[in-house]
């Protein structure tokens, strides 16, 4: 995936690619509250509207 988007998108170290759910997880809808972070930077949490 990332080899595939490199040739579109300038990709630089802390970019996100956001690939979908985990198979058995159900839909993002509306009220519903992600959140990802990773060791030593922000966490990222993103409220669906």
């Amino acid at each position: 995936m990332i080899a595939y988007l490199s040739r579109f998108y300038d990709i630089a170290a802390g970019d996100l690619i956001m690939s979908g759910t985990p198979s058995g997880v159900g839909p993002v809808q509306k009220g519903d509250v992600l959140e990802g972070s990773i060791i030593g930077l922000c966490t990222l949490t993103v409220k669906v509207v």
